[in-house]
């Protein structure tokens, strides 16, 4: 059944400086770059951008500076019909995210938080009620994370990237928690310290490791390879249900904001109706076009009809 709930992001925007090149340096190395952009980035408004093209009413509740790169972080968000009354404006600059991106796609990205650095448990808490599904990461402090979630009347997107140390209680609270195989290791140790498993090739059973920890549901993010949906089987037994859902076959050229991007359309079909499988799918879909161009939000689909 079709329902149309807002979704809110609370969470990072930075201004993105992207550097193409042959290939990625190594310690201590230069490497001549072919050319740079300069771009809107931070995972919280790629997040909520995506959610906007993907159909979701959206609000971005975050933070930037006063300077001149303000206006950059924010543009594609103000086009795109996103809800900004609840940005503010930090004596700190507006964050930056420095990033490298070689002719394979792959990329290294160093990130300065600036502004991103304000939106702490006391922001969030004086920015006032959360309305719809939310939607969060790990590019602003814990304690943002946390006020968040304390606010939050809907279900709880959390994208722990980076991963950052949450409390357990909180860590519950996703549903679905969205991550990489690599963050979803991290986050297991966070909730079972006690476990020292090799996990390499073996995501589907890192993902049910996580719904027998507590956690509702899981999407494990694999790149080329799709993903993996992860929630309470309807059994008596209430074990963990996996599915692999396969990738959309794409010659990537830039990977930047993908997973933003595949974040932010998830949310939006949650906001829907769609069931979680259904959800990813499409988000995986929506993220696949976005890796056949150069950029983060500028490389996001402003048309449905290829989806």
């Amino acid at each position: 059944m079709q329902q149309h709930i807002q979704v809110t992001i609370v969470g990072s925007s930075n201004v993105d400086f992207t550097a193409l090149m042959a290939r990625l340096p190594g310690p201590g190395e230069t490497v001549l770059a072919d050319s740079y952009q300069l771009s809107p980035g931070g995972k919280g408004a790629n997040q909520a951008l995506a959610a906007a093209l993907a159909g979701a009413t959206t609000e971005f509740i975050g933070a930037v500076g006063n300077d001149s790169h303000a206006g950059i972080a924010l543009g594609q968000l103000e086009e795109a019909g996103v809800k900004l009354d609840r940005v503010t404006r930090a004596s700190e600059p507006t964050g930056v995210a420095i990033i490298q991106v070689d002719s394979a796609a792959e990329n290294s990205i160093a990130v300065v938080s600036g502004a991103n650095s304000t939106v702490t448990g006391e922001a969030v808490q004086a920015a006032g009620s959360i309305e719809g599904i939310l939607v969060l990461q790990g590019e602003i402090p814990a304690s943002g994370i946390k006020a968040a979630m304390d606010a939050a009347t809907d279900r709880i997107v959390l994208n722990l990237a980076p991963v950052i140390e949450l409390d357990r209680e909180y860590l519950l609270k996703a549903n679905p928690l969205v991550v990489n195989e690599h963050e979803a290791e991290a986050v297991l140790q966070q909730l079972n310290p006690q476990l020292n498993l090799e996990f390499a090739g073996k995501y589907e059973r890192l993902a049910g490791l996580l719904v027998d920890e507590g956690i509702d549901s899981v999407v494990i993010t694999l790149g080329a390879n799709g993903c993996l949906v992860a929630d309470r089987a309807p059994l008596e037994n209430g074990g963990a249900q996996v599915r692999a859902l396969p990738a959309v076959k794409v010659k990537a050229v830039d990977t930047t904001g993908a997973g933003d991007a595949f974040t932010g359309a998830l949310a939006a079909r949650l906001a829907n109706g769609d069931d979680l499988a259904q959800a990813a799918e499409f988000a995986g879909k929506f993220a696949a076009l976005t890796v056949q161009a150069h950029g983060a939000q500028a490389s996001y689909p402003r048309s449905l009809q290829n989806l």
